[in-house]
């Protein structure tokens, strides 16, 4: 028998946020604040030391050309020898170089495997330099690997959990070039929001100015608040910088309804508000069985045995409980309560959710991942 539920009626999670829109949040993580920013690595090295489990040089020749060059650096001439090691690697490093780094300090590493390796269990990242996006070098990375995954394989089969051919490096990366950026000569900041908002920036705009007890803070847009540091009177934009990150404000938010199609996941924010509507919703499911017959030609004739197939179908709809009214809501637990009176699965819910929607019953972005 192959079942088709054309409903898919399969378990799903369902997760309701309650974002208060009056929780106070502290400015810092709001928003970035202009020129205070990482800078992205990257490298190209080898990995050593792994059991087997490295490129197969075949496949991978540039994993043989980065092999003979680190080798012919210590002297050891390998042109036009036949070598496969398979302890090996080709791999990219990158790192993220934060504000105000120094030289000597320590950034952690992420490795990744580019060639066919089936893990980097185990093995070691000999030097190998990072670079920035203007090319210069401002770090090098060596150490050992700490692979989050496993894999197991046998003559006719194999198991994989995790991501072995990704790893880290804890403080495997040493700074050796610094960033030029010299905050104490900037006379104003500014202040990017992360999620732009006009009643958020207004807002910021409006407890920094209590703060300082005089119009510092000038709102641009929606995205950006811009901090005249000469009228605070501090005595660095770094005093000034640490003075205000603690300051709280309420961030308001949009109105928005994700759902991940892929996990099955309804994310439902604090300020959505459905309108009054009717929803009727049913199940249909369709069953296919199939019983073929074969047919036997008589004894000792010249005829040969066919199959005949048959095919039974059948649809079944349930009887659903009509029309249910959702009434209107202005608050999340109202939406949620006349949701739920629904008596629906989640999955349901969400071709609901899109039904409601398209009748323009529900005043927020509808989001679908």
């Amino acid at each position: 028998m192959i079942l088709r539920d054309l409903c898919l009626m399969f378990t799903i999670a369902m997760v309701i946020c309650f974002p208060a829109s009056s929780a106070e949040v502290r400015l810092k993580d709001l928003v970035d604040f202009g020129g205070v920013r990482g800078n992205d690595l990257v490298g190209y090295g080898l990995v050593v030391g792994l059991d087997g489990t490295g490129d197969g040089i075949r496949n991978s020749p540039f994993t043989e050309e980065l092999l003979s060059s680190v080798l012919e650096r210590f002297g050891i001439n390998v042109s036009g020898e036949q070598f496969r090691p398979r302890n090996v690697a080709a791999v990219i490093v990158t790192a993220v170089l934060p504000p105000f780094a120094r030289a000597g300090g320590r950034l952690d590493a992420t490795v990744s495997a580019i060639g066919d390796a089936k893990s980097l269990l185990g093995g070691t990242l000999i030097m190998t330099p990072l670079s920035g996006a203007d090319g210069h070098t401002y770090a090098v990375a060596q150490g050992s690997i700490i692979a989050g995954g496993i894999s197991a394989d046998g003559d006719a089969g194999r198991i994989v959990h995790g991501v072995p051919t990704t790893g880290t490096i804890v403080s495997g990366a040493r700074i050796e070039r610094e960033v030029d950026f010299d905050l104490s000569s900037l006379s104003e900041i500014v202040l990017a929001l992360r999620d732009p908002d006009f009643s958020t920036a207004a807002q910021i705009e409006r407890v920094i100015n209590e703060f300082y007890r005089t119009t510092v803070a000038r709102m641009i847009d929606s995205g950006t608040v811009i901090l005249n540091l000469q009228l605070s009177n501090s005595t660095s934009p770094a005093h000034a910088l640490s003075s205000i990150e603690q300051l709280s404000v309420s961030p308001q938010t949009a109105a928005r309804v994700v759902v991940d199609q892929r996990s099955g996941t309804i994310v439902l924010g604090n300020s959505v508000t459905i309108s009054p509507v009717a929803v009727a919703q049913g199940n249909l499911t369709l069953t296919i069985e199939e019983s073929p017959i074969a047919i036997q030609p008589s004894p000792f004739s010249d005829g040969e045995t066919i199959v005949v197939p048959r095919t039974s179908i059948q649809i079944e709809q349930e009887i659903g409980n009509g029309f249910a009214e959702v009434p209107e809501a202005t608050s999340l637990s109202e939406v949620v309560k006349g949701l739920n009176a629904l008596g629906v699965p989640p999955l349901d819910m969400i071709d609901i959710l899109k039904s409601i929607k398209a009748a323009g019953a529900m005043h927020a972005e509808f989001i679908v991942r």
